[in-house]
């Protein structure tokens, strides 16, 4: 990787021909998807893709201007995104969220996606980052998966489908990253106790990708690099696509594709599994 395209890596711009479009029958207006993280990256990559599918979409993060950027985007591509501010370390707030989404339709689908990355060694890690980590990435998910499956029990026949965003770290770890390498292994754990409660009419499912094109990704750089003593660019070509076959980094519709997959009839048969699109990062190295 040359030192300049370390800098011109961006989130990239969602285009319609993008989205993959399955014609489902849950898939329509009257029907809701809440979707976490929604203001940027894998978050707003769904939303808008479950919107261009039909759904109408409860996006849901802190950043409101972002936020409304991703209404924009979904509008763009055909569908309807309702952004709602919401912090998931509040438990007020993901009980609004979820209120919020009853007021749309009927609420059939959730996409826990939203985290956030620190990057240090376990015996120099802040436990106030700890807690606000564990709560935003475990916590919240289960508190919105609570709060939903009620309402997908009551919806049209019941059925309906949770997706979590895992990641290759649900499946190994990578060191200075404990935390969110536990909570991506514990959502994992939290996708199979939804199946295994959902008696196949309410489906989980976790996704697990290696690195998307996302501001949480390109943030983590720097610190990796002086935690590592190596360079940006060597980080980014030695570590984060190290051990990937494909040395380019996913981009987020191609994330937002898998989930429309997951909830849509093509997922009928994907009940506490794990859908690993990782580049071969995870089972070929």
């Amino acid at each position: 990787m040359k030192p300049t395209e370390l800098h011109t890596l961006t989130e990239p711009d969602i285009e319609k021909e993008e989205i993959l479009i399955v014609k489902d029958k849950y898939f329509k207006p009257k029907n809701v998807a809440i979707v976490t993280g929604a203001s940027s990256g894998v978050g707003r990559g769904t939303a808008v893709a479950l919107a261009a599918n039909g759904l109408t979409v409860l996006g849901t993060d802190i950043d409101e201007k972002r936020g409304r950027e991703t209404v924009k985007m979904a509008k763009k591509v055909g569908g309807k995104v309702v952004f709602h501010k919401g912090d998931l370390s509040k438990d007020e707030d993901i009980l609004k969220i979820v209120k919020k989404a009853s007021r749309l339709g009927f609420i059939k689908f959730l996409a826990n996606i939203a985290g956030l990355q620190h990057i240090d060694s376990i015996d120099n890690f802040p436990m106030e980052k700890y807690d606000l980590m564990q709560r935003i990435m475990v916590r919240a998910p289960f508190y919105l998966s609570k709060l939903c499956i009620p309402y997908i029990k009551a919806s049209e026949d019941g059925i309906g489908s949770i997706g979590n965003m895992s990641s290759v770290h649900g499946h190994m770890v990578t060191k200075n990253k404990p935390v969110y390498n536990i909570s991506k292994f514990a959502l994992r754990g939290l996708t199979q106790s939804i199946a295994a409660e959902g008696e196949g009419k309410i489906r989980s499912f976790s996704v697990s990708t290696g690195f998307v094109k996302t501001p949480l990704a390109l943030k983590q750089v720097p610190a990796q690099a002086k935690q590592r003593g190596i360079s940006p660019e060597e980080v980014v070509r030695n570590i984060m696509m190290g051990r990937s076959q494909i040395k380019e980094m996913m981009s987020p519709i191609d994330v937002g594709n898998l989930f429309v997959i997951g909830f849509s009839h093509l997922g009928k048969y994907l009940i506490g599994g794990d859908l690993l699109f990782d580049g071969g990062m995870v089972k070929t190295y």
